[in-house]
């Protein structure tokens, strides 16, 4: 019998890899073109296309849910622009950072200085209040002359800091130009959440959102054929079989729309395939890998949860029944045995609604004659899933 090491990487050194170039299939990759988008990329061209003609664009909010395409038109534009300004005596900085990639505002502020070139003797990256940090960010644009489109994205989570903090960044970054005697910087807000604005000062929804441009969902139709296409570089030829992009399309398309997880789900497809030493990537591998992405997204959002709801699904793994008074019971027994202070029944009501509409448990109303009607909750997740996602969380050693 072969050693299974070896006659794996003897498999690798044969060249009998069916996956050529994962990269393809990475959500940063940029494609040659762009399918499904022609609207989309229009709209943001003719809104920051007046930086070419050395005026100011407008400020621009670009909305749709993961996976549809919209950092990657935006990121393609920008170069593009990049590319015909290099040989220009027009100053233009374009600026890209992701909120979710700073742990705070300052951290946005920061990242904007050292991509206009400001380095760390100039910006300190802490020591400085914001008002100073932005200063020194207007005085650089100003003094250099500087013509600025700064890209946001996730900018919804930059407006859930806004809210929490009260050091509204937004407001002043929208009201920069006002400040500004030469030079000039543009905002290109990305968000995946339409009603992220409600949070926000009406101020600066007026001057932020100048165009708002949303991207819909992606159909099954419109993901099989961006498959086809990254399949052709990213796979050997005819190692793909038709069943199984239909399928992984179908997945995507018919529950949310994201092409990004469509990738992902055949390059999972494809490893699977790899393991199995098959020739081709099925149906079943799509299958198969579905079923370990779809776990692993539970496992991510169990994780993600803030530990009063940890202690409320784990109330319902250990209740004897399912009903939210013995629920609650066993709630406050949990928070007992770990020295955490218990939350009221009605919290933990909503609590339990809310984790339900998230999908990790079930409820429903039960009759009980005389005595009424109650909700009883049920999990839609194994008590393994459970255990294996908080088995890291140190406060609850004790009882998981």
């Amino acid at each position: 019998m072969s050693d299974p090491i070896d006659r794996l990487l003897n498999a690798v050194e044969d060249g009998k890899s069916i996956i050529k170039n994962r990269e393809i299939l990475h959500f940063t990759y940029i494609p040659k073109t762009i399918q499904h988008r022609k609207t989309e990329q229009e709209q943001i061209t003719q809104a920051l296309s007046p930086i070419l003609k050395q005026s100011i664009p407008p400020n621009l909010l670009v909305y749709g849910e993961p996976g549809t395409g919209k950092t990657l038109i935006i990121k393609t534009i920008l170069n593009k622009i990049r590319t015909r300004v290099e040989k220009s005596n027009f100053p233009i900085k374009l600026v890209y950072s992701n909120s979710k990639d700073q742990s705070n505002t300052m951290g946005l502020l920061i990242s904007l200085g050292r991509q206009i070139d400001l380095d760390e003797e100039q910006l300190p990256g802490n020591g400085l209040s914001i008002s100073e940090v932005f200063n020194r960010l207007l005085k650089k644009i100003n003094n250099d002359k500087l013509n600025v489109i700064f890209v946001i994205d996730e900018i919804d989570y930059l407006a859930e800091l806004v809210q929490k903090t009260g050091k509204d960044i937004l407001y002043q970054l929208t009201r920069a130009n006002e400040r500004l005697e030469q030079g000039s910087l543009s905002l290109v807000g990305v968000s995946n959440n339409l009603n992220f604005k409600e949070n926000l000062d009406p101020r600066v929804i007026s001057s932020l959102g100048e165009e708002e441009i949303i991207f819909g969902p992606y159909n099954a139709e419109q993901i099989e054929e961006i498959l086809q296409e990254r399949i052709k570089d990213a796979f050997l030829e005819n190692s793909v079989e038709t069943g199984a992009i239909k399928l992984c399309a179908a997945k995507s398309g018919g529950e949310h729309g994201d092409a990004r997880r469509a990738l992902d789900l055949i390059l999972k497809a494809g490893e699977i395939a790899e393991r199995q030493q098959s020739e081709k990537v099925t149906d079943k591998h799509v299958a198969e890998a579905y079923i370990k992405m779809q776990d692993q997204i539970i496992k991510s959002s169990l994780k993600a949860l803030p530990l009063q709801k940890k202690l409320t699904m784990i109330a319902i793994m250990r209740s004897k029944g399912s009903s939210t008074n013995e629920i609650y019971s066993t709630y406050k027994n949990l928070c007992q045995s770990i020295g955490k202070e218990e939350l009221t029944n009605r919290r933990i009501k909503q609590m339990l609604s809310e984790i339900d509409i998230a999908g990790l448990i079930s409820g429903k109303l039960v009759t009980q004659g005389t005595h009424g009607s109650t909700k009883k909750y049920t999990l839609e997740i194994s008590t393994e899933i459970i255990k294996h996602a908080f088995k890291d969380d140190l406060s609850l050693q004790d009882i998981i």
